[in-house]
């Protein structure tokens, strides 16, 4: 039992070297905890914070604020954004009712959709995941609009994170310590209520410090927790505000050098001495220059072009790297950052789309527990008591499971991923509804819809063959082998 004080007291036995016992210690010591004269700088903005402490108010401003600006002026930030939103929320999520009772569950799904569609869903969900990348955090406010064209008044109103604020520093709740910037929480960590400013403090006609206390019921807070104890968000592309730096001015030395190599400009020089025979001339004298024209110097005076100094010729793979690593803290491949694959292959292409799909998957999933299950859960409140929008079916039930759908990611290979796909049916490795869902869609309509069709067909007396759209020409020769050789390489 005390096996291990044995073993931890051999460590310290005492060593007898003549008349004294001399102890011997097993010391361990990390080389990254050493500060030395060649890390010391590197570190030097290292701390101890807590994620709220190191999450400031002034620090998320501060970085909020910087990555608008390369948001708003960066082609490149702006495409990998607009790229992220699309490929998360795409065209919007589609619910799927799994009551048990096929009336409940089609009432519901079509009312919720149409609902949906009246309130722009899907362009709200993608404004939030712009919002979380830029600005850290997105909030939505559940609110009563009475002007909506739709039985069903629940809006979404988002609001940026500089109006969820402490707005008053003598109250209590700046001094509360269970309290982060503008929101409050009881003594278990869940939010009880948000600070919300009427204006945005950046706004024209801003109202200073006039607030709303809203309930925490009516707000959602969507945004990634790094740390334990984080309750604030900072923008998703916090990590590559300085890559992208790097790259704008890299970009403005390779331009600046490409003029200057494209301009006629230069420097006189002579190697007579001092009052030698070269003529005279005034010390940093400029000499315009005009297009199609010889010029003549001064006797003694030859003429040097300035030439650019700098490795422009490896600009391109500069751009491409810094993108790569900018990319890489929203778990994108570099050529979708970049929106070319010209130097991918079809299966390094396959493989980058991978680790990114799974992102995404992790990125929807946490959208559908803080975003959409909020939503469905307001509305569904709402809906059950408009007389006659549901059936007495759906108002009657206690429970309601369901699941969201999502756009499915498109193959680089369709004949190939069917082939796969109808082997793994016919082997019982899968089923029809995993491998809709795969597709973004619900089996049973989709079901539905095929066997209306097949009746058709029949009705019109035509054979599937007939009703099927032509297909497209095979591939040439030279593309399979193209393929191939990829796959080789790949191997």
């Amino acid at each position: 039992m005390f096996g291990w004080l044995k073993r931890i007291r051999a460590f310290a036995k005492p060593v007898r070297t003549g008349a004294r016992l001399a102890v011997r210690f097993v010391r361990g010591r990390y080389d990254a905890a050493q500060t030395t004269d060649g890390n010391r700088r590197h570190w030097a903005g290292a701390d101890g914070l807590s994620a709220d402490a190191a999450a400031s108010a002034e620090v998320r401003r501060i970085l909020r604020n910087r990555a608008r600006y390369e948001v708003a002026n960066n082609s490149y930030v702006r495409g990998i954004v607009l790229t992220l939103a699309n490929d998360v929320v795409g065209t919007g999520p589609r619910l799927q009712m799994l009551t048990g009772g096929t009336e409940a569950n089609r009432a519901i799904e079509q009312e919720f959709m149409r609902w949906a569609t009246r309130v722009g869903l899907a362009a709200r969900l993608r404004t939030m995941r712009m919002a979380r990348a830029q600005d850290g955090e997105a909030f939505a406010l559940l609110i009563s609009n009475e002007n909506l064209d739709s039985p069903v008044t629940l809006d979404l109103r988002l609001i940026e994170a500089d109006q969820v604020a402490t707005p008053d520093f003598s109250q209590a709740v700046f001094a509360d310590p269970r309290a982060a910037d503008g929101i409050t929480f009881d003594p278990f960590g869940n939010p009880v209520a948000y600070y919300v400013l009427k204006t945005h403090p950046g706004a024209r006609a801003s109202l200073g410090l006039d607030y709303d206390r809203v309930s925490a019921e009516s707000v959602i807070h969507w945004f990634r927790a790094d740390r334990p104890g984080q309750h604030r968000g900072i923008p998703d592309i916090t990590p590559a505000l300085p890559i992208f730096a790097q790259l704008r001015r890299f970009t403005s030395a390779v331009l600046d050098a490409a003029e200057t190599a494209a301009n006629i400009s230069g420097t006189v020089e002579t190697d007579a001495p001092p009052n030698g025979e070269a003529e005279p001339i005034d010390p940093m004298d400029t000499i315009e220059l005009e297009r199609n024209m010889l010029l003549t110097l001064p006797g003694g005076w030859k003429m040097s072009q300035v030439r650019p100094e700098q490795p422009a010729t490896t600009y391109v793979e500069f751009v491409r790297e810094k993108l790569n690593e900018a990319a890489r803290c929203l778990n994108m491949p570099r050529n979708i950052a970049l929106c070319d694959s010209s130097a991918y292959n079809y299966a390094s292409g396959r493989l980058d789309h991978q680790t990114y799909f799974k992102s995404i998957r992790v990125e929807q999933a946490h959208l559908e527990d803080v975003v959409l299950d909020r939503i469905l859960d307001a509305w569904l409140r709402e809906a059950i008591r408009v007389p006659g929008l549901l059936p007495a079916s759906a108002r009657a039930l206690l429970d309601y499971p369901h699941q969201w759908f999502w756009d499915g990611m498109e193959h680089v290979d369709p004949a190939k991923e069917a082939n796969a796909q109808a082997t793994r049916l016919a082997s019982h490795t899968t089923t029809l509804a995993s491998e809709y869902a795969k597709e973004g869609k619900d089996w049973e309509t989709e079901l539905r819809q095929r066997a209306k069709e097949v009746a058709l067909i029949k009705e019109l007396g035509l054979t599937v063959e007939q009703a099927q759209p032509k297909a497209p020409p095979a591939n040439k020769p030279d593309d399979e082998e193209t393929d191939r050789e990829d796959e080789r390489r790949a191997a």
